[in-house]
């Protein structure tokens, strides 16, 4: 541009001078412009890039070269002679999902260097790119084969474990040698020798004998090992619940006598360790406020207590929760929870919103954070958090869900074979946190609304 610029301007003074410039030195100007016309095909043939990674794209076909009009493939990049498989992502440097998507990149590129090769294209600053490329949105990404060749271009967000899954369908499998080793067990390590009825029907832990419920059913009792429990089963059932009372009893915490769930009183107090509430019941209302002089709190009735069971719900299956127990899911400028780590992950499907998970480590507390993006991994800090999917073997041979009390987060997967050895009775297999998400994004509303819903209550 500078050279047109220069032409331009000399040739202005020229004209300036009156036509005897011109006219003087006529045969010599036509040598001269001859000369440059030369010049500048030679420069621009010299110019021209042989076809390469960078040859436009329009419509997922490369776009043809000037002098030959033909469309070759980009080549694939090279490492020590060896051809590679490409992914080109065409983003910008402040786009929102652009940003998600430039830790995702790294990874690939330190995770599977010499194995794939990956480049990113900032538009913005190389806006002749996206023409090139024959983009309409960032960011996109567009998957080359060893040869070159165009297999598949996406627009928008992408997740890690998506372009993994879509190197896997052209016969690219680059996740198999840098997942981490896999933690499963599907035979519990010891057999469970407790009596059934001292197992709890919701969460299989212990029963005390001061905070036991009973339900009458049909088909024998239902045993839970406190209130809070109850009022879980409770919010999943799909029958007709009113006069669900009568069915029920509770433990003195007195005497571990039991008595009608309606006749009682609770104290409801607070552990000072966790925030965690705590219900006792108790027959004497004179006992219970005594309890209640020792330990704090307030002697509340079945109906008010209820309502405080009742006041906060899991955002992807409405069961109930206690907010210090379960994850925190922020969508959008509202807070809701998810009652296991999956269910927490489930919101996003339920709602058809980005999300934010705030999860804990089941070993250590260690903090676990999930962002999605249209229904995929967008941030995962730290990098290395897996998940553990709990499952029964069916008699089939089959897996089902161990229910929500049997799903966790982990930081790596070491920290989770460490709580999968000390749960001897825990079976399952660690999962990517991507497919935790997946498993819930593929469920119709109408699985959704019947998620952890457990019909009319029986035993197990």
């Amino acid at each position: 541009m500078t050279n047109n610029g220069d032409k331009k301007d000399e040739g202005s003074a020229c004209g300036s001078g009156g036509g005897s410039c011109c006219s003087g030195r006529g045969k010599w100007i036509w040598i001269v412009l001859a000369v440059a016309v030369a010049g500048v095909l030679i420069a621009k043939n010299a110019g021209k890039k042989p076809a390469s990674a960078d040859t436009p794209t329009v419509n997922n076909t490369p776009a043809a070269t000037e002098a030959t009009g033909t469309t070759p493939a980009a080549p694939a990049a090279a490492t020590q002679g060896k051809a590679l498989p490409r992914l080109v992502d065409l983003g910008a440097g402040k786009c929102i999902p652009c940003k998600m998507m430039a830790p995702i990149l790294e990874d690939l590129k330190k995770t599977y260097v010499g194995k794939l090769d990956v480049q990113f294209i900032d538009v913005w600053e190389n806006p002749d790119a996206g023409k090139k490329y024959g983009i309409n949105v960032i960011p996109t990404q567009i998957f080359y084969d060893a040869t070159g060749k165009e297999l598949f271009r996406h627009e928008g967000f992408f997740g890690k474990d998506d372009i993994l899954a879509k190197w896997k369908e052209f016969g690219v499998d680059l996740a198999g040698a840098a997942a981490p080793a896999g933690v499963s067990r599907w035979t519990p390590m010891q057999p469970d020798t407790r009596a059934k009825d001292a197992i709890c029907y919701m969460c299989d832990g212990d029963i005390p004998s001061n905070s036991l419920v009973v339900v009458k059913t049909d088909k024998g009792d239902v045993r839970l090992c406190g209130m809070h429990h109850y009022f879980v089963m409770y919010s999943c059932l799909t029958e007709e619940k009113t006069g669900f009372e009568k069915k029920v009893s509770v433990s003195d915490w007195a005497t571990g006598t039991l008595i009608p769930i309606s006749d009682a009183v609770y104290v409801y107090g607070m552990d000072t360790k966790t925030g965690r509430p705590t219900v006792k019941a108790f027959a004497d209302k004179a006992v219970a406020e005594k309890e209640r002089q020792v330990s704090g709190g307030n002697v509340l009735d079945l109906a008010v207590l209820q309502s405080k069971e009742l006041a906060n719900k899991c955002g992807f299956c409405d069961r109930v929760v206690y907010p210090e127990d379960v994850a925190e899911v922020i969508v959008g400028d509202v807070k809701t929870w998810g009652c296991c780590s999956h269910c927490a992950l489930g919101v996003a499907a339920r709602t058809g919103k980005d999300i934010e998970v705030r999860e804990r480590d089941r070993l250590t507390g260690e903090a676990v954070v999930v962002k999605t993006l249209n229904g995929s991994v967008a941030s995962l800090d730290p990098a290395t958090a897996v998940a553990w999917f709990g499952q029964r073997t069916k008699p089939d041979g089959t897996h089902a869900s161990a229910g929500c009390f049997h799903q966790g987060f982990f930081v790596n997967a070491e920290n989770l074979k460490k709580w999968v050895d000390a749960n001897p009775l825990e079976t399952g297999e660690m999962i990517t946190i991507q497919k935790a998400l997946a498993d819930k994004m593929k469920l119709t509303p109408q699985q959704i609304s019947k998620a952890c819903k457990i019909g009319e209550c029986a035993p197990k």
